[in-house]
């Protein structure tokens, strides 16, 4: 037992991490930011991860993609978390070398040539995504695997497209097969003695439990047809979070379909479930404090735009907005958060571009004046992960505020 537990710190990271706050008025107070700075909630983000890795029924992976910031992955990987969705080479590197004991997935069904075969040598991956035979092919010949035995090791997952309703973001246009060309290309996996698997996504941000049952149908009609031992599914992302207006049902709906649809259609039982969850992780968790530069009647200016932390907001139709708090000063030199009424306003961004601007106005207390703070609530899925260095602009200031 205690060599166990002394292996397993050696593997925990040791860093200072973030300069952490009580509340998000007391690091404005004692920052004082001109620039923005990300507020990272240790708790909703331990919350999050908990209640996958004990309510779904398999292994939880975290989507790197949705935010790859070493500051957030650290939180997840302190609240137990060790399996993640690497989309790239450098994903892989970024999560192989800060994490020792984790586990990464390739789950990228077309690779740059050569990435592969890095994964599979340098950072022991064992599990990639395909949706082609000339990706099987690459996979093949860049691991170069010989022995059998070995080649039983590596999981290779049939991308499946599975056109259902319920998501913000449709996720099958671009990847996967239908059941019967997937049953081909499961039956190749098998013969050239890897592990065949199934994955696929229903889109970002479903709101319907149910399109993972229907989505679960198309694997068993590839499985029917392919006739091979399957060696695991992995039910993919597009979990929600509960931004505001948005009906999402409660996250245990969604375990539950999995499990229930898992069951009525007699997958087989010994296949490993796995899920990879990006926006359901860190979106509640991260929020983006912000200053206003300028006030003009009706419009603002503020120290982040589009193509800092809040390029999801120029998606088409997309119609979500986030949680705000607004700080002001005191005569007192203290910072404190402000209701009262509110109007519209039109909010621009920092750059000198006139795309860099918010989509819809926003309310905001009709008293806003230059200098005081605006935090955006629940940006922590795709903010940080598409931020651009546009006119010098780049947000990289974190904090860790501890209240709920």
């Amino acid at each position: 037992m205690a060599t166990k537990k002394a292996a397993a710190s050696a593997d925990t990271p040791k860093r200072s991490g973030p300069q952490r706050f009580p509340t998000v008025a007391r690091a404005i107070e004692a920052l004082r930011p001109s620039l923005p700075v990300y507020a990272l909630y240790p708790k909703r983000i331990t919350k999050s991860v908990k209640s996958f890795m004990s309510g779904f029924p398999g292994t939880t992976m975290y989507a790197v993609k949705a935010n790859p910031a070493p500051p957030l992955l650290d939180l997840i990987y302190k609240a137990g978390l060790r399996d993640f969705d690497t989309a790239s080479l450098p994903e892989v590197k970024l999560i192989a070398e800060r994490y020792k004991d984790a586990t990464c997935h390739f789950m990228a069904p077309i690779r740059i040539r050569g990435t592969t075969g890095e994964a599979y040598r340098k950072y022991g991956v064992r599990s990639f995504a395909i949706d082609d035979e000339t990706e099987l092919k690459h996979l093949d010949e860049e691991t170069g695997i010989t022995l059998a035995s070995e080649r039983k090791q590596v999981k290779v997952f049939v991308r499946l497209s599975t056109p259902v309703d319920g998501a913000f973001l449709e996720l099958s246009s671009k990847f996967g097969l239908d059941a019967a060309d997937g049953a081909v290309l499961l039956k190749k996996v098998a013969a050239l003695g890897f592990t065949p698997a199934l994955t696929f996504h229903v889109g970002s941000l479903c709101i319907r439990p149910l399109a993972y049952r229907q989505a679960l149908e198309f694997c068993r009609e590839a499985v029917e047809m392919a006739g091979v031992e399957l060696g695991g599914f992995d039910v993919g992302g597009g979990f929600p979070a509960p931004y505001p207006g948005v009906p999402a049902p409660p996250m245990n709906d969604y375990f539950k379909a999995i499990r229930d649809a898992r069951k009525a259609l007699r997958l087989p039982p010994k296949a490993p479930l796995l899920c990879e969850p990006g926006r359901a992780l860190c979106a509640e968790g991260i929020s983006a404090i912000t200053q206003v530069i300028r006030r003009k009647e009706g419009r603002i200016y503020i120290n982040d735009g589009v193509y800092g932390s809040f390029d999801e907001m120029t998606l088409p139709d997309w119609n979500i907005d986030y949680p705000r708090r607004v700080y002001m000063r005191t005569g007192a030199g203290k910072v404190v958060e402000v209701g009262g009424p509110r109007r519209a306003y039109r909010v621009y961004g920092p750059t000198c571009d006139t795309l860099d601007k918010m989509p819809r106005p926003i309310l905001l207390p009709t008293n806003l004046g230059d200098e005081d703070w605006i935090e955006f609530g629940m940006v922590g899925a795709y903010s940080a992960a598409l931020r651009t260095a546009f006119n010098g602009f780049y947000p990289d200031q974190w904090v860790e505020v501890q209240e709920a």
